[in-house]
């Protein structure tokens, strides 16, 4: 095996190749192009002519070199190879059979390569016959993140549409989003529809715009192209919808026809117009009045409307003159602040109230009131034991009521904040066995309160019926009760011992296993590297959480305290 050049017009074609169907147009004109810009990748294989003479017969490469001679190369390169005993028709059939297409993520890396390596946008879609705007396209998929692109490589794609958000986003918005929505080992497949979700953005048009680059450029807004659009659509887009909706807000009060208004919208899209208005859908008369809004698309339409005729006063309060005092409401002027800047004011607050809740000094009654006012929130939900799933503002929001005087002030009143803070744990706490089950903070809640000696006799028939033989025989010890051979002999004779007396087995008992308050404290320490979130914590009830040590300091400190409750009561 030998690399020669010959001239490709000198060469014949094998009689026995495999692809006998001939190929598209398309993809020959991809060779062609692809021939003519970098020349010959791969040369073709050629054994000699066993049929007599000097000349060679193409092996593998039969459309390489028919588009060479199309580009008009005078001589290319060649592998000469043996001949084969059945004309190389297995190497033919497995050439085509194993070759594997190139992934479209390596596709997208590779064209991104090649404008690394000086390769221009155009020269690149010439030679792959591409046209420039999917050039550009596929280099904004190559920018998506790496450790997406490296799971999109494993066959796990998105579709196009979910694709289109996700390339279209910042990189820092990208590593935000997949933080969360990243594969684990429990579910390796990623749910790129609440990526996308995630990275949706609402998008304003510019072929929804009516006004022109001086207003664009008067608000700030920078045109996007959507490389994902139709070619032949207009598909520059702003996310900056507060700046679009201004400047198209400006353009209606400019050209605002005579009789005009501008309207706003109901929160389905309908245009509001003035009161006893009567909206026009045929031809609109010179009479009538003409209403200007901005649809859901941020779009400028206009609908037609007229007012009822005043009816004249009579006697002498007739006034004689123009009647036509239909005037056009004046437009509606915009509000002070805007939506985005109402959310920016609430974003500012909540920085500001966190700050001031952990650096702010407070007291003791006035904290214990804030606590019971945050439970009262409109963001809260508790499932409480006391009945059912009860929101913030309705069942526990009337304990934090009582905390206020007629004239709305907070009374911070010891005796009001106890009878308000027990109430709002009560409504809380719950052990109950369903979704209200607080979990191990109530078990923890209870020891701390003394709760034990609240607990009812459960020597009973229908509880001690839920015991094993074993529990059952182990509740003998203590009492002049014996086991007896039959199960319900034991529990009959247990029933009659605790009638006038108190049974609580240890596993009713509040206090957990310190190995479950252990792993709770482990479980839910805060890292130093997990304090993105801003929540608030105080460091000397952290310190050392998660510690085996400092965790059996907790869970003995919280049990000696416990006892302590006990004795007093």
């Amino acid at each position: 095996m030998h690399l020669i050049k010959v001239d490709p017009r000198a060469l014949k074609e094998n009689p026995d190749r495999m692809r006998q169907t001939k190929s598209m147009p398309q993809a020959d004109a991809l060779l062609l192009a692809t021939i003519k810009a970098v020349g010959i990748v791969q040369p073709p294989v050629i054994t000699p002519d066993t049929g007599g003479g000097n000349g060679y017969v193409i092996n593998a490469g039969h459309r390489r070199v028919k588009q060479a001679i199309a580009a008009g190369l005078e001589e290319i390169d060649v592998i000469v190879d043996e001949v084969a005993n059945d004309n190389g028709a297995m190497r033919s059939m497995i050439e085509n059979i194993a070759r594997e297409a190139l992934n479209p993520v390596d596709q997208w890396r590779a064209i991104e390569r090649l404008v690394a390596l000086g390769w221009t946008e155009e020269a690149i879609g010439v030679a792959l016959t591409l046209p420039v705007r999917q050039i550009r396209k596929l280099r904004l998929l190559a920018n998506v993140l790496p450790v997406m692109l490296d799971h999109m490589a494993k066959g796990d794609m998105p579709d196009e549409r979910q694709l289109r958000t996700i390339a279209s986003a910042s990189l820092e918005e990208q590593k935000e989003v997949w933080k969360k929505h990243k594969p684990s080992k429990a579910d390796p497949q990623v749910s790129w529809w609440s990526v996308a979700q995630a990275l949706t953005k609402a998008r304003m048009y510019a072929r929804h715009a009516n006004f022109g680059d001086d207003l664009a450029q008067a608000y700030g807004i920078q045109w996007v192209e959507d490389l994902f659009a139709p070619a032949d659509e207009d598909g520059r887009y702003t996310t900056d919808v507060e700046a679009f909706l201004g400047a198209q807000q400006e353009w209606m009060a400019n050209n605002l026809p005579k009789k005009g208004i501008i309207a706003e919208t109901t929160n389905w899209g309908e245009v509001k117009l003035p009161p006893k208005a009567e909206r026009v859908y045929g031809k609109p008369s010179k009479s009538d009045c003409t209403a200007m809004y901005l649809d859901r698309d941020g779009r400028v339409q206009s609908v037609h409307y007229r007012m009822p005729v005043a009816k004249k006063p009579k006697g002498k309060d007739a006034v004689t003159g123009d009647d036509s005092a239909d005037a056009s409401t004046v437009s509606k002027t915009r509000p002070d602040v805007t939506r985005k800047g109402v959310e920016m004011i609430g974003d500012y607050r909540t920085d500001a109230l966190h700050e001031a809740l952990a650096r702010a000094p407070i007291e003791d009654d006035t904290l214990m009131a804030l606590l019971i006012l945050a439970f009262a929130g409109q963001n809260v939900s508790v499932d409480s034991g006391s009945g059912g799933t009860r929101y913030g503002n309705r069942r526990i929001a009337r304990h934090a009521t009582a905390l206020f005087d007629q004239d709305g002030k907070l009374v911070l009143d010891m005796d009001m904040l106890r009878v308000a803070a027990r109430s709002t744990l009560a409504d809380v706490l719950s052990c109950r066995e369903n979704r209200t089950d607080s979990g191990i903070v109530a078990r923890i809640a209870g020891d701390v309160v003394g709760a034990d000696n609240f607990l009812p006799n459960m020597g009973t028939d229908d509880f001690l019926s839920c015991l094993s033989r074993a529990a059952l025989e182990g509740s003998c010890k203590d009492t002049p009760v014996l086991p007896r051979q039959k199960v319900k002999d034991t529990r009959a004779a247990l029933v009659d011992h605790f009638k006038e007396g108190r049974f609580m087995p240890a596993a009713a008992l509040f206090a957990p296993d310190k190995a479950a308050v252990s792993s709770w404290l482990a479980k839910n320490a805060v890292a130093a590297a997990d304090e993105a979130d801003d929540q608030l914590e105080d460091p000397e009830l952290t310190a050392g959480v998660g510690d085996d040590a400092s965790d059996a300091e907790a869970v003995s400190g919280a049990a000696g305290k416990a006892a302590r409750l006990r004795q007093s009561a």
